[in-house]
């Protein structure tokens, strides 16, 4: 399953890119080669389509990524601090006890 969702998240990234890449920069897109506005996609030209397309190929994007990191945590319930090996030996201490030192004592008076 994680497997196959990896691959719909490879095809989703290239297809958004592909889709962004087609949008309309400033001026002309998509529009210089379908040679005029009223086309398959309607009056607007394809821009109106490309971007319902694009959030809709955005919306499927962040939903597989959110699959895939449930069923990944899903899949390894251990944490990265159990796979450290727990060894017996005790750091070693010196010899001698360290006394802090002391605080100064109040004047007399």
């Amino acid at each position: 399953m994680t497997s196959t969702l990896m691959v719909v998240q490879i095809i989703l990234a290239v297809v958004i890119t592909i889709s962004i890449l087609l949008q309309k920069s400033s001026s002309i897109g998509l529009g210089a080669y379908s040679g005029s506005n009223e086309s398959l996609f309607g009056a607007k030209g394809p821009m109106g389509f490309l971007a319902k397309m694009t959030f809709g190929l955005a919306l499927a994007f962040v939903i597989n990524t959110l699959t895939l990191g449930y069923l990944y945590n899903k899949e390894t319930n251990r944490s990265v601090v159990d796979k450290i090996e727990q060894t017996d030996k005790k750091p070693a201490l010196p010899s001698s006890p360290v006394s802090a030192p002391s605080a100064p004592k109040a004047p007399a008076n």
